[in-house]
């Protein structure tokens, strides 16, 4: 049996204008995790995750295509994920195979609460993981994140794919986001292993160093919000104030390059500084957007944090879900989290995580 994990992630800053190619981001990746697991099959193969119990799926192999005795299923990722990573595997000249794959997901709560942990992400990178060791296919990091890109997009049709990066690469990263519509006229004239090689315009992944002081606390406010329904309410309004939203762009840009640096002098100050004017940024955003980026409960835990010497912001799309604190090591912060508590305000008690390098065998 194979058994492979993919974490979650939260977006630290840079939201919003990472979703343009070449635009950063920085995104931290969590300990909590999708895992996949692959077992070989003979005949009829199966699909079952643990949070959907009762939509498994059964499915047999009819040449090279996958027959589902059931269509009506909630696992949009995972089928984009296998299609796309057996695409690669039918180009290597690897034999297809029957097998279950089966899912299981921390990034929600036992009794199914959405932490705005990019679970659909995960899960992409997760089944891509598993088939790749499964078809003992060529892989790095690299190749791993284009393919569950190019699936994950394939499904959702927008976002930076920033939340895949985090779930590949671990850590803290930095973040640009490809030219989407160069990717869409190259796969109609390239294979998958040479769109897999290729440089990719204006795709960069960096990995980041925090500076020993900083502490990351996450707050859930209980919440749950649609990263792309939000991202869409933003599209829309990006052509009609086009001025105000190439200002966003600018300001977002130079912003994040002043936080990358501070990650690279190890220094605390400048990266709170300009996660504040982050938030500033994106509360303009939302106000010409008419997106409502901050609820009342994330503004209230934003507080409550700035009150306590911390920096903070929403995290992701904001809408709800999750709000982000930097706040120096030095600080006791259990005064914070009894105001939170007080408020309705639940910390999720979650840590950085760091990917291993991941090079599989090309036999």
């Amino acid at each position: 049996m194979i058994t492979v994990k993919a974490p979650g992630k939260l977006y630290i800053a840079g939201e919003y204008a990472v979703v343009e190619s070449g635009y950063p981001a920085i995104i931290v990746a969590l300990d909590q995790f999708v895992t996949a697991t692959i077992s070989p099959s003979e005949t009829i193969g199966s699909i079952v995750s643990e949070q959907y119990q009762e939509n498994s799926i059964v499915w047999r192999r009819q040449g090279d295509a996958m027959v589902f005795d059931n269509r009506d299923n909630p696992f949009h990722y995972i089928l984009a994920a296998i299609n796309l990573t057996e695409s690669y595997a039918h180009e290597l000249g690897r034999e297809l195979g029957v097998y279950h794959l089966g899912i299981n997901s921390e990034l929600d709560s036992a009794d199914g609460k959405k932490y705005g942990l990019g679970s659909s992400a995960a899960v992409t990178v997760a089944t891509v993981k598993a088939l790749c060791q499964f078809y003992h296919l060529p892989m790095d990091k690299n190749k791993l994140f284009k393919l569950a890109a190019i699936a994950h997009l394939s499904v959702q049709g927008n976002g930076s794919l920033g939340d895949i990066a985090a779930s590949v690469y671990g850590g803290w990263i930095a973040y640009r986001s490809f030219d989407r519509q160069w990717l869409h006229l190259q796969q109609a004239q390239s294979s998958l292993s040479d769109l897999l090689t290729m440089p990719w315009p204006n795709l960069k992944i960096e990995l980041l160093t925090p500076p020993a002081a900083l502490r990351l606390m996450i707050g859930w406010t209980g919440s749950p919000a649609s990263t792309s329904h939000l991202v869409d309410k933003v599209a829309l309004v990006k052509a009609k104030q086009r001025s105000e939203y190439q200002t966003f762009l600018k300001a977002s840009k130079a912003c994040l390059k002043r936080m990358i640096t501070g990650f690279h002098h190890s220094d605390l100050h400048v990266i709170q500084t300009e996660l504040r004017t982050n938030r500033q940024l994106l509360q303009k955003l939302g106000d010409f957007s008419h997106v409502t980026i901050e609820t009342p409960l994330l503004q209230r835990m934003i507080q409550l944090a700035e009150s306590a010497g911390a920096a903070a912001k929403t995290s992701g799309a904001g809408g709800g879900d999750c709000g982000i604190v930097l706040i120096d090591q030095t600080i006791d912060p259990r005064p914070l989290l009894a105001a939170w508590a007080h408020d309705g305000i639940e910390q999720l008690n979650l840590n950085v995580h760091t990917v291993q390098d991941t090079v599989l065998p090309n036999s």
